[in-house]
């Protein structure tokens, strides 16, 4: 069990990760190890069974707990004063102001929930070492009942600049930019070339020719953090990267927006704070986001452009790019809300108390329409995650940037994955049929801008083999 791990939102090196990792122990080596024993470790659904219950049995016991410890509210004998609309008079006309969603509470991370994903995965590990199969062949088995006759490799998204909080610069917003490589190259042709993007973007910097961007350093994602006031400056890096390497961007290669924008919010404000002391509301982060999507059309998806609360700007912004632009949600945060108007896509992620089954189940009734990521903070070299996309049959796999062993291990093991298919003869490529996680006919954009933001028009050929 303990070459097991998973990924966690939590912050590496931290007091408080230190103490779920130890309460994560001592459920495995007390109540854990007493309830699986004996169990027959090929019984994957048995066995995740007992660990979701265990879990929510632990859920509602620290619920439990902290109802007992929260003080008695006293009613107020006055009267609720409503606050749902504010009007403000400007002479003759009159503005109406919506009222700004409340913010849901953050719902608080069981101490030692780590165990529950961290068992689960063990015991597939067990039970492919058992059968003498690999790993991913095992979770394909589970997924589809029987092994599979062909497999194929998930297209591998590549972090290439973090530009958020932690970051340095004033620009908050862009907590990745990622590369969406052409659809139907090796991952080592992927990997090949995201390195060279990534160097010719470090050459820049260090010449500093392009304002701005004068400090630079590997960030946890294992991409280059850079510093950058405004959203346009990133993208015009690699635009001009792009153009000193002959690489035509928007064709041969697109890119995706993690906007992590629930990380950004300032709730006493209603409004989110794009870059240090730069706050935008919901409805005008939408005209932000199409001002830069209509200038850079190799942005083809948006990762999280709002808190799961602002449905309304979701399905605004939607409307107005979704022919050239898909939003994606990272479910990860938020499983058990609504459905987002005007979502295409979701990201998963094996974190805390997600066992394989649940992984199963939620590609399943996603229908194909999910890439499976890594947490930003992602400490675990461990390997797993990429036999697991490939058993899930994702189309999409993004596993950061291209530095630190924690990364390159899961690009290792993905490479490996390929070759061993590829000499079997049961590797097939997804060239003909595309997966249904971009837009199918993006728009065209007139005009050009300049080697850095004037980038190449969507080829429609391209944009049906590729995307």
């Amino acid at each position: 069990m303990s070459s097991a791990a998973v990924s966690s939102h939590l912050v590496p090196e931290s007091q408080e990760r230190t103490e779920h990792v130890m309460a994560a122990v001592l459920w495995i080596n007390e109540p854990l190890n007493s309830m699986l024993k004996d169990r027959n470790p090929c019984d994957q659904l048995q066995i995740d069974d007992i660990l979701s219950t265990f879990f929510k049995d632990r859920c509602l016991e620290e619920k439990e707990v902290r109802d007992r410890e929260r003080p008695e509210v006293i009613p107020s004998s006055s009267p609720p004063q409503t606050k749902d609309k504010k009007i403000i008079n400007k002479g003759k006309k009159s503005i109406v102001e919506k009222p700004f969603p409340a913010v849901e509470p953050q719902k608080p991370v069981l101490q030692g929930s780590l165990a529950v994903g961290s068992v689960s995965l063990a015991v597939a590990k067990t039970g492919a070492q058992i059968q003498g199969i690999h790993l991913y062949e095992y979770i394909a088995a589970l997924r589809n009942q029987e092994p599979p006759a062909q497999f194929h490799i998930p297209v591998s998204l590549v972090t290439l600049l973090s530009c958020g909080k932690t970051s340095p610069g004033k620009l908050n917003l862009l907590e990745e930019v990622i590369l969406i490589p052409k659809v139907g190259q090796q991952v080592k042709q992927i990997i090949t070339m995201a390195l060279e993007v990534q160097k010719e973007m470090m050459r820049i910097m260090k010449t500093l020719t392009n304002g701005g961007a004068s400090e630079a350093f590997v960030c946890d994602s294992g991409a280059l953090a850079v510093s950058h006031e405004r959203a346009e400056q990133p993208l015009d890096l690699i635009a001009e990267a792009c153009t000193n390497l002959g690489v035509p961007l928007g064709t041969q290669i697109h890119l995706a927006l993690n906007c992590a924008a629930h990380e950004l919010l300032d709730p006493s404000k209603g409004k989110y704070e794009v870059a240090t002391g730069v706050l935008k509301s919901p409805d005008e982060l939408v005209d932000l986001y199409q001002t830069l999507i209509s200038k850079y059309p190799a942005v083809v998806a948006l990762i999280d452009p709002f808190r799961q609360e602002d449905g309304d700007q979701w399905e605004k912004l939607s409307s107005m790019i979704g022919n050239s632009c898909s939003l994606l949600s990272d479910v990860s945060y938020k499983s058990q809300g609504p459905p987002l108007p005007g979502v295409r896509g979701h990201i998963l992620k094996h974190i805390n108390e997600t066992t394989v089954s649940d992984l199963i189940h939620m590609t399943s009734e996603q229908q194909g329409s999910v890439l499976m990521g890594t947490t930003c903070s992602e400490p675990c070299s461990e390997d797993s995650l990429s036999d697991i996309a490939v058993g899930l049959g994702l189309h999409y796999v993004k596993l950061g940037g291209l530095s630190g062993a924690e990364r390159m291990t899961k690009y290792n093991r993905l490479i490996s994955i390929e070759e061993e298919l590829a000499q079997q003869g049961i590797l097939v490529f997804k060239e003909k049929h595309p997966p249904p996680l971009f837009p199918d006919n993006p728009h065209k954009h007139s005009g050009t801008e300049g080697a850095r933001s004037g980038l190449e028009e969507h080829s429609s050929h391209l944009i049906q083999t590729d995307l």
